[in-house]
């Protein structure tokens, strides 16, 4: 039995510093939303990449590096005062675009991603994310 808990403990330990590094890693940012027609895209052109995705500001794009990158985004507060904009979930998007200059947002989100964890009305949230 002990060598049972000791694998277990350990189990539990790994589990722990990886949850803790990828908390480490992520990044803040602000999200706002864009709707569709989502084609044709700086990276993609015509081809369609699913519902779940974003565009980049200059924060992430490095010159179109970030094409097909996937990054989990949790929304984690609002940017204006009002009710809190998150639904306490997160999405993982692909980057298809770029958000070209006046983007409001580190990331802009699809209406589908943006609306999967936060309130549309909130137009603009401030978010964590890290590249998966």
């Amino acid at each position: 039995m002990g060598v049972v808990n000791n694998i277990c403990a350990l189990m539990i330990a790994v589990s722990m510093a990886v949850c803790l590094t990828s908390v480490a890693n992520a990044a803040q940012g602000t999200a706002t939303f864009y709707t569709p027609p989502y084609v044709p895209s700086s990276c993609y052109g015509y081809e369609t990449n699913g519902l779940m995705i974003a565009a980049t500001s200059d924060a992430i794009w490095g010159n179109r590096t970030a094409c097909g990158t996937n990054y989990n985004v949790n929304c984690i507060g609002a940017t204006n005062k009002g009710v809190p904009p998150c639904w306490g979930t997160s999405v993982v998007v692909k980057i298809v675009d770029y958000c070209q200059i006046g983007c409001q947002g580190t990331i802009n989100l699809s209406q589908e991603a943006f609306s999967a964890i936060a309130n549309p009305d909130a137009g603009k949230i401030i978010i964590e994310y890290t590249k998966v």
